[in-house]
């Protein structure tokens, strides 16, 4: 199940081929962990480090370029890519510039298109200053997002049974959650608690969890654990993004310690309600507008104070959270073999909210869950 075959490397190339010649691009640059990823399979934690910048070229033929500082060469030299460009790294005063310059004018000649990702969600990694070098040897960019998007947020059957697998060891971590955790423990070592129990059941790595406790009800839920104690009638979320083989999970689930109030509980039959509804809208040809409108109706129904998150729920991939978002405005078509989250968020009450999420694959006939579905009522610990 770890890595995929050279000829998933082969067929996301040639796709990006095909899309590079409808839109009259010469070659495409990517420097970001994911898209470098993507095109070549070099994974490794060495993007925690800031100080060396890391390229990959694809051409209009071909396989992809890596140009690359020399430490990163055996690793690279692993994958499927053949054509591994190095330079002793870091160096300041060229930290790679010339060497990818020379590159991108082989493959795309003196007076090609050159692709790179622009728009919103991506970025780019390198000096500003090596940036500006660049532009000006090459008399700039064009924007290569709408290619990368498109191709990032379809998902091939290996990718998606990443997601599933990762999936499900995060639900069975959430089933063992009553017996990690109780009232006395600080939240700090509830997440920690619940952070060992993920990898213990088969995690990789768990880059993402957040949450928080509150007396009835809790308003940030992105924060940092403190040494709060647990007490009776606190609500708990724990929002985690863990890893597989490079795949995330992003789901959330809510629980109740000794007993909790009506308000809560209905607020998260609201939101458990609101999944459902957004999760019968999932379909080949639909938007996420009307997925988005879908949830938001259900939680208007149930006395929604508002929500200024801006979106209930995403693309999951390689990372977190990706394209395409579930909003009033995003309209993003969506497709089969999409991977989304759907996190709608209910504030009831001033300081009071409860988001739910689920992750899901679009299949022909509708949308299939990855992660175990939630209780429909509130759990109590």
């Amino acid at each position: 199940m770890r890595g995929f075959p050279d000829t998933e490397f082969e067929r996301r190339t040639q796709r990006c081929q095909t899309l590079m010649a409808e839109r009259d691009i010469d070659a495409i640059l990517v420097c970001t962990e994911p898209e470098v990823r993507y095109f070549t399979g070099f994974h490794t934690p060495f993007w925690q480090s800031p100080t060396r910048p890391w390229f990959t070229v694809v051409p209009s033929t071909g396989k992809p370029i890596a140009v690359i500082p020399g430490i990163g060469a055996a690793s690279m030299s692993a994958t499927w890519i053949d054509d591994v460009r190095t330079w002793s790294s870091p160096h300041p005063e060229d930290d790679g510039v010339s060497l990818l310059t020379d590159c991108l004018r082989e493959v795309a000649g003196a007076d090609g298109r050159i692709g790179l990702p622009m728009g919103p969600e991506t970025h780019v990694r390198m000096p500003l200053d090596d940036l500006d070098r660049l532009r000006s040897s090459l008399n700039g960019f064009t924007d290569a997002t709408d290619i990368i998007r498109s191709l990032r947020m379809i998902k091939s059957e290996a990718e998606i049974n990443k997601h599933s697998h990762i999936c499900t060891i995060v639900s069975n971590a959430f089933d063992e959650l009553p017996n990690l955790v109780s009232t006395g423990m600080t939240e700090r070592q509830a997440f920690s608690a619940f952070r060992a129990e993920i990898l213990r059941q088969g995690a990789d790595e768990v880059p993402y969890l957040v949450g928080a406790t509150g007396p009835g009800g809790i308003g940030d839920i992105i924060r940092q654990p403190s040494d709060r104690l647990i007490e009776p009638g606190d609500l708990l979320i724990f929002d985690t993004g863990s890893t597989f083989d490079g795949y995330f999970s992003d789901f959330d689930r809510n629980f109740a310690f000794t007993h909790a109030a009506q308000d809560a509980k209905d607020a998260y039959r609201a939101v458990w309600d609101a999944t459902e509804a957004g999760f019968e809208a999932v379909r080949p040809g639909a938007t996420t507008t009307t997925v988005f409108e879908a949830m938001n109706t259900v939680l208007k129904a149930n006395g929604s104070l508002g929500n200024d998150v801006g979106r209930m729920g995403h693309g999951l991939g390689m990372q977190v959270t990706e394209w395409p978002s579930h909003t009033a405005s995003d309209n993003t078509v969506i497709e089969e073999n999409m991977v989304l989250t759907l996190e709608p968020g209910l504030l009831w009450a001033p300081g009071k909210a409860m988001v739910h999420e689920e992750n899901l694959v679009v299949r022909a006939d509708g949308a299939e869950f990855l992660s175990r579905r939630a209780a429909p009522e509130l759990p109590i610990i």
